[in-house]
């Protein structure tokens, strides 16, 4: 078992600030992340796909190299395919790496596991050739490998941000079919105009991605609704209804987007109260303007804490370090101040925006609560028919489902279905998501093999033996 000041988990953009700003301030740092190469999901090999792959990404991917360049750092130890698969309050963590398994115990942890892209289970969604839009988006970071004649369908500003970069590596997508309509841009405005004026950068951005998709001429269907995917042992086209007309494209691949939410497995596995936001239709850990939760030594910070992006997650992670470097008695509380108040003023400029995103680009209601013969956990294919007929049997909540019928209870422990889970049940019992709530999350929280757990076992032994 290994001691540390500061055990972080993730190395996005919040976790690879919040590493460098601690080790500055003299902590020692272990940053523990699932991915071969630091990065996160938003600069995913970065150090390699910003030089090879630069003219496709684009200028906002290359501003991950200083990131993980700051984590090479003698304060800081970066281990690399580390599965973390147990988190207790006293912030010790379990791990696996290449399946051999560790412990190491801080005097704080910052959780910074960012988001994941909300699934979207329309009729059709689990046939081959059916994934997400940032699943085709890892693809052209991590690989290279372009997606030729596809469909780009739901919502959201990542669709136009995948779209231009299949433009710019010459596979357009055949069209963009999108759920959202002008109608969700004006309640925006009319609600959240000035979140919209003081967020022009990034406003002013996704304008300019529209342009680029115009200029390719990429065909764009607004306000879509009855999506599905057709094939019978892969995907062959596209269904929708927009602009009063049924439509059918054929296509070989349907890339699917609408939104991402916050990974909040590890943090829900400690117990931390969680909320319901309304707006991004998803769970929320309780958290101060620190990133403080409310279990003693455990912080969170980035896109896990609530959706922002990826300037938001980093001045997050930053402000966090500095409050964990102050508890722990690193810095003053003046130099803490001193050194965050400029990151606080950043960070609610760069999140005024957020509101009127959310509500320009709401999920797919389609989706949300889907027809009655869609799957909706894709793991032990439970459609979302089951899960109203638990409701009737006297289900209310999703830890009820597992008695019923298992959802949540495979591989992905509910990370996939959880939120359409909460969602369904809401419908069906006339309540509200808050009040329905979500699966406890219990360790482990990842896979792990009685191998790993009996080799740690005997490893506590020979400490305990060595140290007496």
């Amino acid at each position: 078992m290994t001691e540390t000041d500061l055990v972080v988990v993730g190395a996005g953009p919040a976790g690879m600030s919040a590493a460098h700003t601690a080790a500055d301030a003299g902590l020692s740092v272990l940053l523990l992340d699932e991915q071969n190469r630091a990065g996160g999901q938003i600069y995913r090999d970065v150090e390699r796909a910003a030089t090879a792959r630069s003219a496709v990404l684009g200028t906002d991917f290359s501003k991950g190299l200083d990131l993980v360049r700051s984590l090479r750092h003698p304060k800081i130890t970066h281990v690399a395919g580390a599965v973390v698969w147990q988190i207790e309050r006293d912030a010790r963590v379990a791990y696996t790496v290449q399946g051999e398994a560790s412990v190491v115990t801080a005097k704080c942890l910052l959780i910074a596991t960012g988001a994941l892209e909300r699934p979207m289970p329309i009729p059709g969604w689990t046939l081959p050739g059916a994934m997400t839009a940032g699943a085709a988006q890892i693809l052209i970071k991590q690989s290279g490998m372009l997606i030729e004649n596809a469909v780009l369908a739901g919502c959201g500003p990542l669709l136009y941000l995948v779209a231009a970069q299949m433009c710019r590596a010459g596979t357009p997508p055949l069209a963009l079919v999108e759920t959202g309509s002008t109608a969700n841009i004006f309640s925006a405005l009319l609600n959240h105009g000035l979140g919209a004026v003081l967020g022009w950068r990034q406003l002013a951005k996704g304008l300019d991605l529209l342009k680029e998709l115009r200029s390719s001429a990429v065909k764009r269907f607004t306000g879509a609704s009855a999506l599905a995917i057709v094939g019978d042992e892969h995907v062959e086209a596209i269904r929708f209804k927009a602009r009063g007309r049924q439509h059918q494209m054929d296509c070989s691949t349907v890339l699917l987007h609408h939104g991402v939410v916050p990974n909040t497995q590890a943090a829900l596995s400690l117990g931390v109260p969680h909320h319901w936001n309304e707006l991004q239709r998803a769970f929320i850990p309780e958290r101060d303007e620190w990133g403080r939760t409310p279990l003693p030594g455990i912080f969170i910070a980035g896109d896990g804490a609530g959706i922002g992006g990826a300037e938001a997650a980093t001045m997050a992670g930053r402000i966090a370090a500095l409050a964990i470097a102050g508890e722990i008695g690193a810095i003053t509380q003046a130099e803490r101040d001193a050194v965050a108040l400029p990151l606080h003023r950043g960070l609610r400029r760069e999140l005024a925006a957020r509101p009127f995103v959310d509500r320009a680009y709401p999920p797919y209601a389609n989706a949300l609560t889907p027809a009655d013969d869609t799957i909706v956990c894709r793991c032990e294919e439970v459609t979302a028919g089951d899960i109203r007929r638990y409701a009737k049997l006297g289900c209310r909540g999703p830890n009820q489902t597992k008695a019923f019928g298992r959802p949540g209870m495979g591989p992905c422990q509910g990370r996939s279905c959880g939120l359409t889970v909460t969602e369904l049940l809401a419908e069906a019992n006339g309540r509200t998501p808050r009040d329905t709530g979500y699966f406890r999350v219990r360790a482990p929280v990842k896979p792990v093999t009685l191998g790993e757990l009996a080799a740690l076992a005997g490893q506590h032994e020979h400490d305990k033996e060595t140290s007496q």
